[in-house]
């Protein structure tokens, strides 16, 4: 078996490549097959929406691209280079950005400095200028302040920027997640359930909001609430029992037989697993 060798991105200007790939992606934990030789794309300007039944293995799919969990077989790639082993501080670096189940925000800390957070991850200062307070350093955090402030704005919660998480609405909260992901400037944003805990007018919110964000980078969302995946999603994958049985546009997935004897008879566009209230263990979500 011939060594692959990584592709140059540089040279794939008239082949373009996906930004995101994941390729026959097998993980299993002891004798439980999580994912089943998973494979799928992502690229700048789409949205890609990864859904399935409790247990299909989406969760574990994200958690193999962010690095949290090794793969037993199969690779990932971005922009057509081959990632043998990804770590979660690199995803930064890779141009990918990712919020959590929840909304994953230090409660102790103002909005505005948990987006902060997110823009320190892709600036260089060195730790001993930061901790002296050298000029580089200033001129750094000024810049990262003005970064998160406007990307507040963006979001439509500039107001909340000096208030702690817990006193804020709950939709506010996902939004600053949110917030604190895009100031890493990412190419492609990897969403876990965004929607749970939301009302109906707090998803259509989120459906315009993610629509937006399509403009200038990739959208991957993991999501149960199938009336905003049905709505703001290019394409779909659908995996259940760990393998992909299904991919496609809404309209397409919505009318295989597959999907719909995945999710036990219910209408696909109708399925709703309701608000999450936490994750499931790893390899069942």
């Amino acid at each position: 078996m011939t060594k692959s060798t990584p592709i140059d991105v540089r040279e794939c200007h008239y082949r373009r490549m996906p930004v995101l790939a994941a390729s026959e992606v097998t993980v299993r934990f002891g004798g439980l097959t999580a994912l089943n030789r998973v494979s799928l794309t992502a690229d700048t300007g789409e949205v890609v929406g990864v859904i399935g039944p409790n247990g299909a293995g989406k969760t574990t799919l994200f958690n193999v691209i962010c690095g949290f969990v090794r793969p037993t077989s199969g690779r990932l790639e971005v922009d057509g280079r081959p990632l043998p082993r990804v770590h979660p501080h690199q995803l930064v670096s890779l141009g990918i950005a990712r919020t959590l189940q929840g909304v994953g925000l230090w409660q102790g800390m103002t909005v505005l400095d948990n987006v902060m957070v997110g823009a320190h991850r892709r600036h260089r200062s060195g730790f001993w200028s930061a901790l002296l307070g050298l000029p580089p350093s200033v001129r750094t955090e000024s810049a990262i302040r003005d970064s998160a402030v406007e990307v507040l704005d963006r979001l439509g919660i500039r107001d909340a920027a000096n208030h702690r998480p817990a006193s804020l609405p709950y939709a506010i909260q996902k939004r600053a997640s949110i917030a604190r992901a895009l100031v890493a400037e990412p190419r492609m944003l990897l969403l876990d359930e965004p929607a749970s805990g939301l009302s109906a007018a707090e998803m259509d919110e989120l459906g315009e909001l993610i629509r937006e964000l399509r403009s200038t980078m990739g959208v991957m969302l993991v999501e149960h609430h199938m009336d905003l995946v049905m709505t703001v999603c290019d394409r779909i994958v659908v995996l259940d029992f760990g393998a992909v049985i299904a991919t496609g546009t809404p309209d397409q997935v919505r009318d295989d037989p597959a999907v719909t004897a995945a999710y036990l008879g219910q209408e696909v566009g109708q399925a709703d697993a309701g608000p999450v209230t936490g994750g499931e263990p790893e390899g069942q979500a």
